[in-house]
């Protein structure tokens, strides 16, 4: 049975398994579920009866169905280890992990679509103050990142090292959303180079939100 990806064009969650699933070199059919339309498509019963948490992605392998990207992608690491997304020494794993998380847990989830939604929608929140919220906590994770990066970048050519990693499938979708946001990115240049020498890789260029099939 094929890889199947539950996802959405400009879900950065999404993002981060399709890069990894690029760069591991795997086929996949994408299975688009659109996140306003119809309420949701990620609502839907047949998707709830996947995963009750009612989140994208979502990747089935031969029966088995996993959700949260970061478990998506280290699934994918050790099922086809080559390239590895990991170090291979434990320190190295460990702060891979650390700058990984410090996108996926700290900064991606104050900027979620659901929390924006409720800042409008319950809290009465006007578009430009929606904005501000997601430009501070992106500017707040990034100024920790850019110090990371500082300390274990060769040539600031990766996050980690001289090598994609784990790290870097999660801040080039984090970099596309502050970018969508008009977040000041001048502060940091580190973060800014990286990033641009990711996206001319053909794994993340085949990734980007404005080329898949579901985009609109």
């Amino acid at each position: 049975m094929a890889l199947r990806l539950h996802t959405y064009w400009r879900s950065s969650a999404s993002y981060r398994v399709r890069i990894a699933l690029n760069l591991k070199g795997l086929e996949y059919e994408a299975i688009p579920r659109h996140l306003l339309r119809d309420g949701g498509e990620h609502k839907s019963a047949d998707y709830l009866a996947l995963n009750p948490q009612g989140l994208l992605p979502g990747l089935e392998d031969d029966g088995l169905f996993i959700s949260q990207s970061l478990a998506i992608c280290e699934y994918l690491d050790e099922k086809y280890p080559d390239p590895p997304l990991l170090p291979g020494d434990p320190a190295g794993r460990a702060t891979v992990r650390a700058m990984a998380l410090a996108v996926a847990c700290d900064i991606h989830p104050l900027n979620n679509l659901s929390v924006l939604a409720y800042l409008r929608e319950q809290m009465g929140q006007p578009p430009e103050a929606v904005n501000d919220w997601v430009r501070h906590w992106i500017s707040r994770g990034f100024a920790a990142l850019e110090q990371s990066i500082a300390r274990h970048t060769v040539e600031a050519t990766y996050c980690f090292g001289d090598r994609v990693s784990l790290a870097d499938v999660c801040l080039v979708p984090q970099v596309y959303n502050a970018r969508r946001f008009d977040t000041d990115l001048t502060r940091f240049p580190l973060i800014v180079k990286v990033c641009s020498c990711l996206e001319a890789q053909p794994a993340f260029a085949a990734a980007r939100p404005e080329v898949q099939p579901d985009a609109e």
